[in-house]
Parts: C-alpha cells; structure tokens; sequence
C-alpha cells in the first residue's frame, strides 16, 4: 500500500484528493495537515467522508509526513518548496497542486506569483505532470508539478495541432470559463451566492497566472516560442471548465483524425465525434477531458472545444494520475470514476 499524506486538506482541492485516494485500492491514508483547523476530524468538516475517512486533521508541525511514502501539497503557493527538501532527503516523493514548480524560468514564476522561489535546483528537477505530455518523465519523477486547471485544458486541447505543426503559432486564442470552485474554499465578495449566479464576466483579461504555464508546455511541444491570447471567465455553475480555443491553418489537414490519432489509447481523454458540442456536465466529478473538433463553415479556422472537471482532471484527479505512474500502477486505478448526471 501506497502511505499518503496530504497538506492543507481543508480546501475544495485537499477533499477532492480524500474523495478519490479513500477509494483508491492501493493507498492508504497516513496524515492530513491543517494549522487552523488541527484536532477537527475530517469527517465533522466534510461529512460526505463520515465512514470513509477516521482521521483528524494534524497541525503540520507536528505531522510525520517523513513516513509517507508520497506527500500531496494542496496549499497555496510557497508553501510546496519550503517544505519538500526534507521530505525528499528522506525518501518521500512529493505532487504539488500549487505553482512552486510549474513554471521553469525563476524571473517568470517571481513575476506572476510574487514570491521569491528558494528551491531552483528542485525546480530544475521537477517534472511537469500532464501525463499526455509526459508520461515516461513523470514515471521515473521524485517531484511532480502538477498542471494548473486552466492549463490542462489549452494545452491538450491544442496540442495536435501544435505538435503536427499545421497552425499559425503566433495567433493562438483560448477563450475558457471555470465555475466557481475554481477560486477556492474562502470568503470573498466575487463568489458569494449573490455575486456569481445568474452572472458571467470575464477576469485577468491583463494576465493569469496560467497563462505563462500554458505557454510555457505549448512551446515545447512545437519546439519553439508562441504566441497566445487567454482570457478566461467565471461562470456560474460550481465546477466545470469549457475552454473554446481557436487556431488558424497554416496548410491542409484532417483535424478530427489528426485529434483521433493524437490521444487514441489515452484513458482520460475522449475525442468526441465530428460535429459534436461536448458540455461541463458530462464530466463532473470525473478525471475525464473532452474533446471536440471544428471547422465553422469548412475555412482555415480550426475552433477545439474542451470540458473537463476543474477539481478532478484539473487538479486532485491528474494528481492521483501522476501518483499512480510514480508508483508503477496503472493510471487509471482509482480514476474510473463515472461523471455524475445530472
């Protein structure tokens, strides 16, 4: 069995992580670190866990995460790269589901996250865990950044394209919206009830913070630099994203078997026939992304739709993803999840 420790398990993010490894065969639940809430069990903060999880959450200095065998941080940023040096020398393999390590150029990441990063070396190391992108890296990986929501839908959505380079690389636009869960288990004012529903606007028009990760991933697919608009939205549904991305063609190509191809025998991943308009709510609570192809009016505009599950293949489900290559188990075990309707 698998020793699992989690730090920061009280977000949306850390019990979506207790929602998928309580189910995983081959893990086993060792710690669950909260300084503001230690001594709590979980099953009183969550109680869609009471019967599955008898833990408490444990104040993290007081947490033997040396005896896990892999240690998920669900923390916000910084707190991944203090901490991992320690559990690395002993042996520990770490997933980060923050930022620490995604982004590989120092000056960038200080940009966008405004922080100094202490740990280049681990950067250096640590390997990019989009799977579809990485798999023989991140099987072989001590420490995995796993992708952020966002990223994980641009870029799979538009690497065929990018990878068979058939499209303008300088013109890339990705138009995604994601539900609100996606701002994560605090109080403020933009999701409140009364704020976000029955609303849908646009944020960091300017700059996210993905958009220097999702760059980042495309160019080494393409092998060189691109060019990328991304806005994206909030939308009024609790999870979810769909991204509609658009590329234009720089010669002729079959799009849809060019997407078959690409992603045939990839397990969370479902290309979906000609003509089809995939939504959010067939992949809720699922580690499945969704796929579907266009070419309005049959021109030189290539327009990919993407779905998938914010806090599951964007975050908590691609980690278990990651977790299970790192320990040599099939990376479905787990994961096969059926989306829930409605």
């Amino acid at each position: 069995m698998i020793k699992v420790g989690i730090v920061g398990g009280t977000g949306y993010t850390g019990v979506e992580l207790l929602r998928l490894l309580v189910q995983h065969p081959e893990v086993e639940l060792k710690v669950i670190t909260s300084r503001g809430d230690a001594g709590t069990a979980v099953a009183d903060m969550f109680p869609s866990l009471r019967g599955r999880v008898p833990l408490r959450f444990v104040d993290p200095q007081q947490a033997d995460l040396n005896a896990c065998d892999v240690v998920f941080f669900a923390t916000p940023h910084g707190v991944a790269m203090a901490q991992s040096p320690d559990l690395l020398a002993h042996g520990v393999k770490v997933i980060d589901l923050a930022a620490d390590f995604r982004i590989k150029d120092v000056a960038e990441f200080e940009k966008w996250y405004k922080i100094p990063h202490t740990e280049k070396a681990l950067l250096d190391e640590a390997v990019y865990g989009l799977p579809e992108m990485r798999r023989a890296e991140i099987a072989k990986a001590r420490i995995v950044a796993n992708p952020g929501c966002y990223a994980t839908a641009v870029q799979l959505g538009f690497l065929p394209l990018v990878e068979a380079g058939v499209v303008d690389l300088g013109s890339l636009i990705a138009d995604a919206a994601s539900g609100v869960s996606g701002a994560g288990r605090k109080a403020a004012v933009g999701s409140l009830f009364s704020e976000a529903s029955d609303n849908f606007k646009a944020y960091g028009v300017g700059g996210h913070r993905h958009l220097p990760e999702i760059r980042q991933g495309l160019a080494a697919a393409a092998g060189q630099q691109v060019g990328l608009t991304f806005v994206p939205h909030l939308t009024p549904a609790i999870r979810g994203i769909h991204a509609t991305l658009y590329a234009r063609l720089t010669r002729e190509v079959d799009v849809q078997a060019l997407y078959e191809k690409r992603f045939a025998g990839e397990s969370f991943v479902d290309v979906m026939p000609a003509g089809s308009t995939p939504d959010t709510r067939s992949v809720r609570a699922s580690n499945t992304c969704r796929i579907a192809v266009h070419r309005p009016q049959g021109g030189d505009t290539v327009v990919v739709l993407v779905v998938e599950d914010n806090l599951v293949k964007g975050a908590a489900g691609q980690a278990v993803q990651n977790m299970n290559l790192m320990f040599g188990l099939a990376e479905t075990t787990g994961l096969m999840q059926v989306p829930v309707l409605p």
